[in-house]
């Protein structure tokens, strides 16, 4: 994300921090959540892999390309909705954060949540949908699903999904992936007045 859009939520930015050690050692910076802070719809991934870590912002690369076309089929636009992390520092080779590491970076998460108030949250895989919601996920049989779950004190609504890069290693998570992401938008009244494709071109 550009510098002048960094002034958008310098009180949700994290400039430092020495948490987690495997995380700190892996790390080129810390990825922040990029997106209006205003936004009704909040998508949280698990964490930065390595093309976000050289970016500098969530969900690029191929997994991003994903979601960004998700969205545009859906009748969003990127820059209206927000994207973050569980945690904001990449893994080492890319594993699954540790539960202490999504427990140190938790508070950062929570006052994102809380400062958005968003209308909806997205869970993009297995890691944040558990995380969220405190339980095991079977993902797969499970996205799609809304459900209630405490988050920044509150209780508020959270729709599962696969990750995006599923639908690079599976095409046949691919439909059910595009109807989440479709659902998210009807969910949340993000789409509409947005500058992404409508959906009602396509009928």
């Amino acid at each position: 994300m550009s510098e002048e859009g960094d002034t958008l939520d310098d009180d949700l930015r994290v400039g430092s921090c020495e948490r987690c050690p495997a995380l700190v050692e892996s790390r080129s910076r810390i990825v922040n959540g990029v997106g209006p802070t205003d936004a009704d719809l909040l998508f949280v991934g698990e964490g930065p892999g390595a093309n976000e870590d050289e970016a500098g912002e969530p969900f690029v690369g191929r997994s991003g390309d994903v979601l960004d076309e998700a969205l545009r089929d859906g009748g969003l636009a990127r820059k209206d909705v927000r994207i973050t992390n569980c945690v904001r520092c990449r893994p080492p080779e890319n594993r699954d954060p540790h539960a202490d590491e999504l427990s140190n970076c938790r508070g950062h998460l929570e006052a994102e949540v809380g400062r958005l108030d968003p209308e909806l949250i997205v869970t993009l895989g297995k890691v944040p949908s558990e995380h969220l919601l405190g339980r095991s996920v079977s993902i797969t049989a499970e996205s799609g699903d809304v459900v209630d779950a405490r988050v920044a004190s509150e209780a508020r609504r959270v729709l599962l999904s696969v990750h995006p890069a599923a639908t690079l290693y599976d095409r046949s998570q691919r439909e059910g992936f595009l109807a989440t992401i479709e659902r998210a938008a009807d969910l949340s009244g993000a789409g509409e007045g947005s500058d992404g494709q409508s959906r009602l071109g396509e009928f």
